[in-house]
């Protein structure tokens, strides 16, 4: 990068900001606004529980697929067209989902999951890079904060929509979001090209960051390296994280997919308060994210490892036994993955010795862990099909909370005896 861009960069540090805010608007909300929906979309297509929820976990495999393939694009592209690349890919894969045909809907979520995978990788990139390294933390905070609040706005907003203007017109909706992106990074490669920049500009792919910026990285998703591989091959807290992570990767799609059909099914309200019901799941993580972090700095990490895996184990079989209380539980449950995810990760980052081993980790946890999430809601689903109720469900999440807790407090364990 030369130093006029550089400069120049760092003189609007607003414009990445805000260009990073709205884009995480996107890499959520285009996938979960499918579930407030998911029986209608059921019923017109004909479709069986278990083949409805293939349209949601496409999407999902294709984060763990398609990472080396999205590092490849930042390495050759650089991160602002990468991250172009990946809004006009949702945009695109929404439009091809909103026709309300199965076979396009399950392309359109490929193509859309994909797209938001480059996004997933690109944009702690472009933090790291770009955001000084004092405000990094805050930065990256702000942007998990701005993925919940897409998830809440998709699954609070497309029932209503879907009631007005039909559900394959509501799911299409949402790439305004994805639009106004794109016209945010259009100005910031415009600015760049000003400078003096070119759009082929590399990423070289190191991660030399350390301290707030290093945790940043770990934290969202980094792009895979070689170096450290072995090392982090053989730790078996690594393990225990990935088992971890595979767990509560399947529950919570497993409750992202199903929980607006379990509220209409187990306490008869409609669809729309259905809908708000599980917004609570994902809005509440916005909240529950910062549980971890508090509990952490006063208390040993075991606390809040025990806390998100009580939390886990709480949602399942508060479901099961008073699902009257529903809106108590997605509570609870916004506070377990969320929390989850970063006890996940600050245990990774007790355990890594360099940024490059870090790096290797969260690539190997991620990965195997979302390729484990995508048979969640299918499992579910076919339980409940099979049983005509959702308490073999709910027991198959149950399973997953406690198989959670189980792999966590020994990860925990062994980072202590690092």
């Amino acid at each position: 990068m030369s130093a006029p861009v550089s400069a120049a960069r760092r003189a609007f540090p607003w414009l990445v900001v805000a260009g990073v805010l709205v884009a995480a608007l996107s890499l959520r909300a285009p996938v979960l606004a499918v579930s407030p929906v998911l029986r209608d979309i059921e019923h017109d297509l004909g479709l069986d529980a278990a083949g409805a929820s293939l349209i949601m976990t496409s999407a999902v495999l294709m984060f763990a697929v398609v990472t080396p393939a999205a590092a490849l694009v930042i390495r050759r592209a650089g991160p602002e067209l990468a991250l172009l690349v990946c809004l006009a890919g949702v945009i695109a894969g929404t439009l091809v989902r909103s026709a309300p045909v199965y076979g396009w809907m399950i392309a359109g979520m490929i193509v859309t999951g994909a797209a938001i995978t480059i996004g997933n990788v690109v944009i702690p990139v472009i933090i790291r890079r770009d955001v000084p390294e004092r405000h990094v933390a805050t930065v990256t905070a702000a942007y998990t904060a701005m993925l919940n609040v897409g998830s809440l706005f998709a699954t609070l907003g497309t029932a209503p929509l879907a009631e007005a203007i039909g559900w394959p017109v509501a799911l299409l909706s949402w790439s305004v979001l994805s639009i106004v992106g794109v016209a945010l990074w259009a100005v910031h490669l415009g600015r760049d090209r000003a400078a003096g920049a070119t759009w082929g500009e590399r990423y070289s792919g190191e991660t030399g960051a350390t301290g707030a910026a290093a945790e940043a990285v770990a934290m969202t998703g980094p792009v895979p390296v070689l170096t450290g591989r072995g090392r982090a091959l053989r730790h078996p807290a690594v393990w225990l994280l990935t088992a971890t992570f595979a767990c509560q990767s399947a529950a919570y799609y497993v409750l992202s997919t199903w929980l607006p059909a379990m509220a209409t099914d187990l306490i008869g309200v409609d669809t729309t308060t259905a809908g708000a019901l599980a917004s609570i799941f994902q809005g509440g993580a916005i909240v529950g994210a910062f549980v971890v972090p508090v509990l952490a700095r006063y208390l040993p990490l075991m606390v809040p490892a025990v806390v998100v895996s009580a939390c886990w184990i709480a949602v399942s079989a508060g479901l099961l036994v008073a699902p009257q209380l529903l809106a108590l539980w997605a509570a609870i449950g916004s506070v377990a993955h969320a929390g989850g995810f970063v006890v996940i990760f600050t245990v990774l980052m007790r355990v890594a010795r360099t940024d490059a081993e870090a790096a290797t980790g969260s690539a190997l946890v991620q990965g195997l862990a979302y390729v484990f999430g995508t048979v969640g809601a299918p499992v579910a689903g076919a339980l409940h099909d099979a049983t005509g109720g959702w308490a073999a469900s709910l027991s198959f999440s149950l399973a997953l909370g406690i198989g959670f807790a189980a792999f966590l407090i020994c990860a925990v364990i062994g980072s202590q005896r690092r």
